[in-house]
């Protein structure tokens, strides 16, 4: 609704606000992104960890090999290329892949652990 009102010599347009919305309270739907199994059931993965002199990956797939589930590197998680190939860039993104690995409900991994070696 508009109003006019007479203020200070000069009349003035003055329009009500629209009343307030509440904030509305939205549920929360859980959704599931890994694959349905019994509680206490062991959701199997393979882990393939690939040190080199220049970086360090780390892959998950499931256990065929064929589907890539997460895969991080040093180098995703330090700014510095130096930095690539150190321990704490490693476990940087084994904490990233492990992180991913819970959320997508995979309870147990296989290690394939391939590196220069000498």
């Amino acid at each position: 609704m508009i109003d006019y009102k007479f203020m200070d010599g000069v009349w003035r347009r003055r329009a009500e606000m629209a009343p307030r919305k509440g904030k509305e309270k939205k549920e929360e739907q859980v959704i599931s992104l890994g694959p349905q199994v019994a509680e206490g059931e062991n959701v199997f993965g393979v882990c393939h960890i690939f040190a080199s002199f220049n970086d360090t990956f780390v892959h998950v797939t499931d256990l065929s090999g064929k589907e890539t589930i997460c895969r991080v590197t040093g180098g995703m998680k330090v700014k510095a290329d130096r930095d690539e190939s150190s321990p704490y860039a490693a476990m940087l993104a084994a904490q990233d892949v492990a992180q991913r690995c819970k959320e997508l409900g995979i309870t147990a991994l296989h290690i394939k652990l391939r590196a220069t070696g000498g």
